[in-house]
């Protein structure tokens, strides 16, 4: 399953390549109510273009209106070198795999038990 809801405001996306990538996007954009906070998934990405870029900045601008955490992980070098030349590394927030993604956005929830 490529977006599963990990929780109530979180939701993980694994991506794929070119058409899945976009249609994986517009799911996690979709998703009714919408989740606050995502995991974007690269393991299966070799390459991003324009169009892709674009759905991240999207889904980045939607998850930050809501006071969420966007964060990519598994990205390999082929993508990290583009997030590198546009300036998208300042812009992201990458760690190295799911789990360590879905721990920075647990530590960045606010605790509810307060």
């Amino acid at each position: 399953m490529p977006v599963e809801k990990w929780s109530d405001s979180v939701v993980v996306v694994h991506l794929g390549d070119d058409p899945r990538f976009s249609e994986e996007m517009e799911a996690a954009s979709a998703m009714t109510p919408p989740c606050h906070s995502g995991v974007l998934d690269f393991s299966a990405i070799h390459y991003v273009n324009s169009s892709n870029i674009a759905s991240l900045l999207r889904l980045r601008r939607q998850i930050h209106d809501l006071n969420g955490k966007l964060v990519l992980c598994n990205v390999g070098n082929p993508v990290w070198t583009t997030f590198l030349i546009t300036g998208l590394d300042k812009i992201f927030e990458f760690t190295e795999d799911v789990p360590t993604a879905l721990a920075t956005i647990q530590l960045h929830e606010p605790d509810k038990t307060r």
